[in-house]
């Protein structure tokens, strides 16, 4: 990477833009010192002065483009440039002094003087970057002060003549010093901004890395777990005894424990990298909230605790929200407060306020718990960090329920609080604004349709997961291994819908449907629905590009397969929902 400073070698386009940028201040200066020198002196001529001063800056800035257009990289021409730019403007302010100083009277030594000292201070800000335009606009401006003492020549003494000229030196010599400072300053200034660019391109890095190795990491993971709660749910409907449905029960809890963790970790990443995003739907927040008390009743039960439920009068019935973010917020509040309280109760309480059109609704989780000490509560939205080693010990996790709870909460608009003391029980408060709707229509159950789908998937487990999903259906699915076998069946035989796994070795799952969309054979039409842990916007956008009609994320909800089903039978796709 050729970086600037390498490029302009000796600073002209750097000096050249700053000059340009200050050309504005320099005429409204000279405007103000011809007015005031005419106003003094009563000398007309200024205003000739001031338009030769204009008619220089004009073609310097007329030149700059074709004599800058390549920077300059031997000495010579560096130095030819220079003075074909800078000298004429340089000469043309600087002939105002000499005239001061001998016709000015008393105060005019000291306005010459001044304006020539003054002006050469400028150029400090106006050559920036180039210690080359600085010395060559310089020199009109150094000849001019040293030439001016001498005009008195004669008429003062030689001690006076010689202080002068020593006033003029210490000047020069402070000038072009604090032209080296500034010039180091802006070095370090530019050091640091590479060195934070390069940095920021090192942390982006890291990211994408760290980004690409957890969807690695979960597509290994997302198809076993499929499998796991695809045939826990059928051996569940199968059983015939309560040991087997027991067994069954087990092995899908310790699947679902599996799929919170995993989707934890994802949650995370998205949020990391600034890719969550939520939903706006029509929510029925009363019936949400009473059904979570419901699904979290048993387990409270089992402990001995009493799970109380206040304030749901209060709440308005339909809101626009998120309502998988609501539950899931909601969830790990009312999860960590029965996982941490050993005896008493949990409780839930609402409240509402309602303000231009806005209405704010306080969810208080409270328990009777052991409760927190300051630190603790200061630890409780680190991510990672679990209040002290026994707690992963005894209750597992990931120690990040709590940070995308909150990060989700102030996504939607909303924050959640915490306060405790050790011995009195905990309270975590989500605060959220809603936006009151009416009721959505009701929608009719879709129908049952047949369909002939074939599942093309290199995992054999996958395949038996999504066959075991589709059973309830009456569906039984035709199967291929590979994206080679995949094409081979649906060059000859017709199909209703594709279920197609995006990564799999040879050819993937987008390059296939891209083949099958030029094919001439029967299938160049038919839906197909990408099947993939890797669910982020970038890779819906692709699969949409290779002409999939739909997605569905391992592992596998049943419901949400239903509904991709039913949506590309019907000519829609989610991948909207997606973007």
């Amino acid at each position: 990477m050729v970086l600037p400073e390498q490029a302009d070698r000796y600073g002209l386009l750097t000096a050249a833009q700053s000059r340009r940028r200050h050309l504005p201040m320099r005429f409204i200066a000279c405007g103000l010192i011809a007015a005031g020198v005419q106003m003094t002196f009563g000398w007309w001529e200024v205003w000739i002065w001031l338009a030769v001063y204009i008619a220089a800056q004009l073609l310097e800035l007329a030149m700059n483009a074709p004599l800058l257009k390549k920077p300059p990289q031997t000495p010579a021409l560096a130095v030819l440039i220079s003075l074909c730019l800078y000298l004429p403007s340089g000469l043309a302010f600087c002939v105002l002094g000499p005239v001061l100083w001998v016709d000015g009277g008393r105060y005019g030594p000291a306005l010459g003087f001044a304006l020539m000292a003054s002006s050469l201070t400028n150029l400090i800000a106006m050559s920036r970057g180039s210690r080359l335009a600085f010395t060559v606009s310089s020199i009109p401006y150094i000849a001019f002060l040293f030439m001016m003492p001498l005009l008195d020549w004669g008429q003062a003494s030689v001690t006076e003549i010689g202080a002068t000229v020593f006033a003029v030196a210490v000047i020069t010599f402070n000038i072009f010093g604090a032209w080296l400072t500034t010039e180091e300053a802006r070095k370090a200034e530019l050091e640091a901004r590479l060195e934070a660019e390069q940095r920021s391109r090192e942390a982006e890095a890291a990211v994408e890395a760290k980004s690409a190795f957890v969807a690695m990491i979960c597509h290994e993971l997302r198809t076993p777990i499929s499998a796991i709660l695809a045939g826990a749910s059928e051996l569940e409907r199968t059983a015939t005894g309560g040991s087997g449905r027991t067994q069954a029960e087990l092995i899908g809890h310790a699947g679902h424990m599996m799929r919170t963790l995993l989707n934890d970790m994802l949650d995370f990443s998205k949020l990391e990298a600034g890719r969550m995003s939520v939903e706006t739907l029509p929510v029925d927040l009363r019936r949400t909230i009473a059904e979570m008390i419901r699904m979290w009743q048993p387990q409270a039960k089992a402990k001995g605790l009493r799970l109380r439920l206040e304030g749901t009068v209060h709440l308005p019935r339909w809101v626009s929200g998120d309502p998988t973010r609501i539950r899931q917020v909601l969830n790990n509040l009312l999860s960590n407060a029965i996982k941490f309280t050993e005896s008493g109760s949990v409780t839930l309480r609402l409240a509402a306020a309602r303000d231009d059109g806005v209405t704010t609704v306080s969810m208080a989780v409270e328990d009777t718990g052991p409760g927190m000490t300051a630190d603790q509560i200061e630890r409780l939205f680190t991510p990672f960090d679990q209040l002290d080693a026994g707690v992963a010990r005894k209750y597992g996790g990931s120690g990040l329920g709590l940070v995308i709870s909150r990060e989700l909460a102030r996504l939607m608009g909303g924050e959640i609080t915490a306060s405790s003391a050790a011995g009195k029980g905990a309270s975590f408060v989500l605060t959220m604004p809603f936006e009151e709707v009416e009721a959505p229509a009701i929608e009719q159950a879709p129908a049952a349709v047949e369909a002939r789908v074939l599942v093309v998937d290199d995992h054999a487990v996958n395949r038996q997961a999504i066959s075991l999903i589709l059973a309830p259906l009456g569906i039984i699915p035709e199967t291929a291994a590979s994206a080679e076998e995949g094409l081979e069946r649906l060059a000859r035989e017709p199909f209703d819908i594709v279920l197609m796994d995006v990564y799999m070795p040879g050819i993937d799952g987008r390059e296939a449907t891209r083949r099958l969309r030029m094919s001439p054979g029967p299938n160049r039409e038919t839906p197909v629905i990408a099947i993939t842990a890797s669910a982020t916007p970038k890779d819906w956008d692709a699969c949409l590009a290779a002409g999939m009609n739909g997605y569905v994320a391992k592992p596998i909800e049943p419901s949400q397969l239903y509904a991709v089903l039913e949506a590309v039978a019907s000519g829609e796709s989610n991948f909207d929902a997606a973007a």
